[in-house]
């Protein structure tokens, strides 16, 4: 297996422990693709991401909202932010924002990394370290097998295909999605959910002390509603 397999399996159990924080996030996200298209049928980014929040449980309702948000007059207007710096021990820190306020939200983040032993540093500076990446968890279907379905989508740009409990997951390079998000559905496959990483290409392994110090700084930036995700080059153990 890869480096997506072994990053997968580092980060797959370490879930936002607060529901309302998931919901948030993913409110944030539907709103942002429904700027420019309320129809699912015809936005394939806001179709999966309604997909997304069905299997986090999401309820219906709220789905809606955030779809009807995208259509108001006073709506916020979210921008993708992303802030890159150094935590303690070197360890690389990389923060993806969905902010209607840049200027509260850099505050914000910088305040984290001073407070916690870390510097914010420039956009950019963390591009030698992470490859973006999207991912698609699919559903398993009687009579496609994995190779099978590596060998077709090698055309694609795709890198890994490995099961993870009964799925099938899929890694290519992040300007992939769109090609492979139409293959899979032409193909008539089941796209659980999607999601753009950032798989660091160097790692580095801290004592348990060490990485508690590390650790006490992603918490405090995943707390922060503004935040959506959180990638470092820390092995984890």
């Amino acid at each position: 297996m890869g480096r997506a397999f072994e990053y997968r399996k580092a980060r797959k159990m370490k879930r936002w422990g607060n529901m309302a924080r998931v919901f948030t996030r993913l409110g944030k996200e539907i709103t942002m693709a429904a700027k420019t298209g309320a129809d699912p049928e015809t936005n394939p980014k806001l179709r999966l991401l309604i997909q997304n929040a069905k299997s986090e449980n999401m309820p219906k309702e709220n789905v809606e909202r955030a779809i009807k948000r995208a259509t108001e007059k006073d709506s916020k207007d979210y921008k993708d932010v992303v802030y890159e710096g150094y935590g303690p021990h070197g360890i690389a820190i990389l923060v993806e924002t969905a902010t209607d306020n840049p200027t509260r939200t850099v505050a914000n983040v910088r305040s984290y990394f001073n407070k916690y032993g870390g510097s914010l540093g420039t956009t950019g500076m963390l591009d030698f370290i992470f490859e973006r990446k999207c991912s698609f968890r699919v559903e398993m279907k009687d009579g496609i097998s994995l190779e099978d379905l590596e060998l077709e989508l090698i055309d694609f740009g795709v890198e890994e295909v490995f099961a993870e409990e009964n799925n099938m997951m899929i890694f290519a390079e992040f300007t992939q999605f769109g090609p492979i998000q139409r293959f899979l559905e032409e193909k008539g496959l089941n796209i659980l959910n999607f999601q753009f990483e950032r798989i660091p290409n160097d790692t580095k392994q801290l004592t348990a002390e060490q990485q508690a110090e590390v650790e006490k700084l992603i918490e405090k930036i995943e707390e922060d509603e503004d935040v959506t995700n959180v990638f470092h080059n820390m092995v984890v153990e």
